[in-house]
């Protein structure tokens, strides 16, 4: 089969005058698939495969003699960033089609979202947020806007599925369909995506077995790599030495430098950038995160596609996805990821061109870290990545949606209220018990309101003032920042979370500044340059450890293999972290409670969800505080005189319900959504049972690990 005869004759020009030689193997699985069939697709195949177009040079074939009277694409983008990057790609394809392109999201102007909203016509880039911000604020233009819309493509849909975020934009799909005149096709496209019946479950709830699935794997494309270990000082501060290595890795290259928090960004940056000065070079290194100011990222990224030199961008996952920012020929990695599906992603953006090879160096500065950074390596080079969960119990979403349904209908009636949310594919398998005391407990609270007489809920006042709030639109907590300025030029954003003082010296964007002025009531904090400064602090979650992460951890320090990417550091560092494991003869099947000087530390190597269920367990059997060690994962420290094994044959004896630890778990462990303090008390454990508590996965693992207790007492 041809894939190049299926598309239009104006599409084959435009292929023409791009000078394309060849299809790459996604796009000739894919363009047949949206041409020849009315299936939803999933098309999952690694960074630089020729997505987008896969995607887009058959829909806009099957558009292109309708798209001038109607909108036909809705394109959904995680980051605002991407949909700018997209655009001008999306543009090119359409040319010789006359298509129009649309944005819509807080940063364009509303003349054109008029334009759009006047002539809807052709393709729409959008965000879940922005999506959302149309049912609320245009409910009149919806018809006009959604009736003609015929395909639904998903950028980066793996960012969705386990997330708030795409609990909401699954709903608002749905709620869509009530004004399109057939339901779109979803083209769903990821670079790392394994569970593939979630997705499937995702894309389509009532006929997941009609989605189909385009995976080409990159098993042929070289991965170069390399692990240096720089232990980090007492004071935990990033080595010299590695920074040092990092300059000469970097120098002649253009790459991509990530960093597991903002402050690290900031810190390395100016760093690299003082080692550079004193070879001459200016601005070899820049800051890149979601606190620095959007003009300064979209300058940082035209500045690296556009380089004729050797120059860097240090960064945070913000740059994982697929922002267009030119060709790189390196990727490093300081502290390892949390996830496999991240490396992955960062390794992609590397050696983009068909003969490159993927060149990935990390660097390492714990123990921990180290042991965790192998572990990733090890199940990335097996093909494994974590499987998407999706988002358990999401009443807090339902809660947002409730708000913005009463709005959209501007006043509904209880049975098309309730049956809207019994059809939508986010809500559709919560007990209708439980909608019902949603809805009741949101009336009992001034977020709805019955009218009296025709019996409908419109937005009550307490809904109002939230729905009225700037950030309503979003469903994942945000922090409060101070917008940091010099003269009118804004820099970015500091936690307010984090006090800051007049005079003191920070990092932001790459640079160092002195505060010099702040106004707490318009958030803003005024710098001018400064000499010298100390990074910046956020306040931000590490996220959740995956078990079969932890598990290969645990293999790791049990093993005796070698791995020949580690330098000498590394190789030393992993062998003083096994030497108490070999000494005993531990094997990868049990686990130990060391017996220390001031208490008993438990290595359940299990994951975080089980790990916590441990904890909660365990404080519910013995009465007793027992915690996780600080920035230690998977330790449990409990009193030395604690009869460990009795306590976990308590456990294992005992019938457990959720509800049995409900008084076992603090203040600050419960799980806390932005919207989840307006649920009943009995909704917001349900939610914190479903997603952070495992009692049979821990039960199982208790029963299948060998339990030991080894002395290290002299």
């Amino acid at each position: 089969m041809d894939t190049f005869k299926l598309l239009s004759e104006k599409m084959q020009q435009r292929i023409w005058a791009m000078k394309w030689e060849n299809f790459t193997s996604v796009q000739d699985q894919t363009i047949p698939l949206i041409m020849q069939t009315e299936s939803d697709i999933i098309v999952s195949a690694n960074t630089a495969s020729g997505k987008t177009e896969a995607a887009f040079l058959p829909i806009i074939t099957k558009i292109e003699d309708r798209a001038q009277a109607e909108l036909k694409v809705l394109y959904i983008s995680p980051l605002k960033a991407l949909i700018n990057n997209q655009f001008e790609r999306i543009e090119r394809l359409c040319q010789n089609s006359e298509i129009n392109i649309h944005r819509w999201h807080g940063d364009v102007g509303q003349s054109q979202k008029n334009k759009l909203l006047k002539n809807p016509s052709g393709i729409l880039q959008i965000t879940p947020e922005s999506l959302e911000s149309l049912f609320i604020n245009k409910t009149g233009h919806l018809l006009p806007l959604f009736q003609g819309i015929e395909f639904i493509v998903i950028d980066e849909i793996h960012s969705f599925l386990d997330s708030r975020r795409g609990a909401q934009l699954r709903s608002l799909l749905s709620r869509m369909y009530s004004y399109t005149r057939v339901q779109p096709r979803i083209i769903g496209l990821s670079a790392t995506i394994r569970n593939f019946n979630l997705i499937k479950q995702w894309v389509n709830p009532h006929h997941p077995e009609e989605v189909e699935v385009v995976e080409v794997s990159d098993e042929d494309k070289e991965l170069q790599y390399s692990l240096l270990h720089f232990p980090a000082g007492k004071d935990g501060k990033m080595p010299l030495e590695l920074l040092e290595d990092l300059r000469e890795v970097t120098r002649d290259y253009q790459s991509l430098i990530f960093c597991n928090s903002r402050g690290t960004v900031e810190e390395t940056t100016v760093m690299l950038n003082r080692l550079a000065e004193k070879e001459g070079i200016q601005e070899g290194y820049f800051a890149y995160h979601s606190s620095i100011d959007k003009a300064e990222r979209e300058y940082v990224e035209k500045r690296l596609a556009t380089s004729k030199t050797p120059q860097s961008i240090v960064c945070t996952s913000s740059l994982e996805l697929g922002i267009d920012i030119g060709a790189l020929d390196l990727v490093c990695q300081l502290d390892t990821t949390f996830t496999v599906s991240s490396l992955k992603q960062r390794i992609g953006r590397s050696g983009r061109k068909q003969e490159d090879a993927q060149i990935l160096q990390m660097y390492t500065t714990r123990e921990d870290s180290l042991i965790q950074s192998i572990a990733v390596m090890k199940l990335l080079l097996e093909g494994w990545i974590e499987p998407a969960v999706g988002c358990p119990a999401p009443y807090d979403i339902a809660f947002h949606q409730i708000i913005s349904l009463c709005q959209e209908y501007n006043g509904v009636t209880w049975s098309r209220l309730l049956h809207a949310l019994e059809n939508n594919a986010t809500f559709y398998k919560l007990p209708k018990k439980d909608l019902v005391s949603l809805i009741e407990h949101m009336v009992s609270t001034e977020m709805l309101e019955v009218v009296p007489g025709l019996n409908e809920y419109i937005v009550g006042l307490e809904g109002e003032r939230l729905l009225r709030g700037k950030d309503f639109y979003s469903v994942f907590m945000m922090a409060s920042y101070y917008d940091v300025y010099c003269g009118m030029r804004k820099i970015g954003q500091l936690d307010r979370g984090v006090r800051f003082d007049i005079g003191e010296n920070v990092i932001l964007a790459g640079k160092l500044w002195t505060i010099k002025e702040m106004d707490s009531k318009k958030n803003k904090i005024f710098v001018h340059t400064a000499v010298n400064a100390k990074k910046p602090k956020y306040l931000s979650d590490p996220g959740k450890i995956n078990r079969k992460i932890a598990e290969t951890m645990y293999e790791v320090l049990c093993s005796e293999d070698q791995f020949q990417y580690l330098d000498d550091n590394a190789s030393e560092c992993l062998a003083g972290a096994r030497k108490k494991y070999s000494l005993y003869h531990v094997s990868s099947n049990q686990r130990v409670v060391w017996e220390v000087r001031d208490a008993l530390v438990f290595e359940p190597y299990v994951g975080t969800v089980i790990c916590n269920t441990l904890i909660w367990m365990l404080r519910a059997v013995s009465g007793l505080d027992i915690k996780r060690r600080p920035s230690q994962i998977e330790r449990i420290v409990l009193p030395r005189h604690v009869d460990f094994q009795d306590l976990i044959e308590k456990i294992q004896k005992q019938t457990w319900e959720d509800s049995d630890l409900v008084f076992f778990i603090r203040e600050n462990e419960w799980l806390v959504t932005k919207y989840s303090p307006y649920l009943t008390g009995e909704l917001q454990r349900k939610m914190h049972f479903m997603s952070e508590l495992d009692i049979n996965g821990a039960l199982k693992y208790l029963k299948s690990s060998r339990l030991l207790i080894i002395s290290l007492i002299g």
